[in-house]
């Protein structure tokens, strides 16, 4: 089994609760075989992930979580720019 915990610190606890909002819905549609938790405590977004399928699947779904909350601190940025 293939596990990865990673843990993003924002400078506020609004920014963390935005960004662990808007990745969660990637918590709910994975395959069987795969597993995606994300949790915010404070300022920190921690994502759990574990997978029993092959290697590249694990390295994909690591690449997916970074590519949407990359997406959400952009679109957070933007709108604190407004």
């Amino acid at each position: 089994m293939l596990k990865a915990d990673i843990n993003i610190f924002y400078k506020s606890v609004e920014e963390a609760k935005a960004v662990a909002e808007a990745v969660a819905p990637d918590n709910a549609r994975v395959p069987r075989g795969l597993s995606i938790k994300t949790t915010v405590r404070g300022v920190t977004v921690s994502t759990t992930i574990t997978c029993q399928r092959r290697f590249e699947t694990f390295i994909s779904t690591i690449d997916d979580l970074l590519s949407a909350v990359t997406v959400a601190e952009k679109s957070i940025s933007a709108v604190k720019r407004r």
